[in-house]
């Protein structure tokens, strides 16, 4: 099943419906912890379905900077453009970031002007058509992949709400008051998968949880969800299908030997069985087990 922003199919526990309450309370950023595949960089788009606000993402690498996520200046444009003498006004060169979107949209299309300049693109336009102008959540996913450098440099903006682009001076903060009253205009949501210890700074800045992998009644439940949502149901044959493998991704995780399967990979197992007409009793259900779940290499 692909991934979908919509954030419609998302099973909420009770422990990170608190948790994003608190989040939300506090107008603290939300950091997920746990293993990959336990559903944490699918939650945001869910609680911006949930409260219809608007859905923004970036996925961090090595050479992510802090600077990113607020805004990028197009220096070779700007140069290039300066030879040529068609140099513009410097708010044509800036492309805002994810935050800045989620801060102050209408600034963002304006690229912070206040003169007539092409429209900054919002990212998932189409899907934030609809969605309140008020709100928004943000998804900053495996923070962990980058430097510490970035978490430390995002302390300022997430602790103060605002922001200043150097190149133009223009200050960038929350827009307009949120709809509902009491409640923060936006939530910040970070995963990591611990492949890199974060600054203890950052941490005291953040309410943070740990998603542990679904047991074999949650993976029913998250299928179930799904099939719900974008297919006509659960049948009774699939949920047989659906919890044989939900047991086999569970024996897997325990088995230390081999790689833990994600909940993204029994999804895809439980819909190659469903368009290939595989069942628990086919010759193929064995060599599926092991391709779409296992994946370990050949033996020598």
């Amino acid at each position: 099943m692909p991934d979908r922003l919509d954030g419609r199919a998302y099973v909420l526990p009770d422990n990170l419906k608190l948790a994003v309450e608190v989040a939300y309370a506090t107008e603290r950023p939300l950091l997920l912890r746990g293993h990959p595949g336990s559903g944490k960089s699918s939650l945001a788009a869910h609680v911006a379905w949930l409260k219809s606000a608007r859905y923004y993402e970036l996925t961090v690498t090595s050479r992510t900077q802090a600077q990113d996520l607020l805004w990028s200046f197009d220096t070779v444009r700007r140069l290039a453009d300066a030879q040529l003498r068609e140099r513009r006004d410097d708010h044509a060169y800036v492309e805002p970031g994810v935050l800045w979107w989620a801060l102050d949209r209408d600034s963002a299309f304006r690229r912070g002007a206040d003169t007539d300049l092409p429209s900054a693109v919002e990212p998932n336009a189409e899907l934030n058509a609809d969605r309140s102008p008020a709100h928004a959540v943000v998804l900053i996913d495996e923070i962990d992949k980058a430097d510490p450098d970035l978490p430390n440099g995002l302390l300022a903006p997430f602790g103060s709400n605002h922001f200043t682009v150097t190149e133009t001076g223009v200050v960038v903060q929350v827009g307009d008051s949120p709809s509902t009253p009491g409640e923060s205009r936006h939530l910040i949501v970070v995963t990591t998968n611990e492949e890199r210890e974060l600054p203890q700074a950052f941490l005291r800045r953040c309410v943070v949880v740990w998603l542990e992998h679904p047991n074999v009644d949650g993976l029913v439940d998250i299928a179930r969800k799904h099939l719900n949502t974008y297919e006509n149901g659960m049948t009774a044959d699939e949920e047989t299908l659906a919890r044989a493998l939900a047991t086999a991704v569970v024996q897997a995780r325990e088995d230390k030997q081999n790689r833990p399967p994600s909940t993204a990979e029994f999804l895809d197992a439980l819909t190659a069985c469903r368009k290939l007409g595989i069942s628990t009793t086919s010759p193929a259900w064995r060599e599926l087990h092991d391709m779409a779940l296992i994946k370990q290499p050949r033996p020598s």
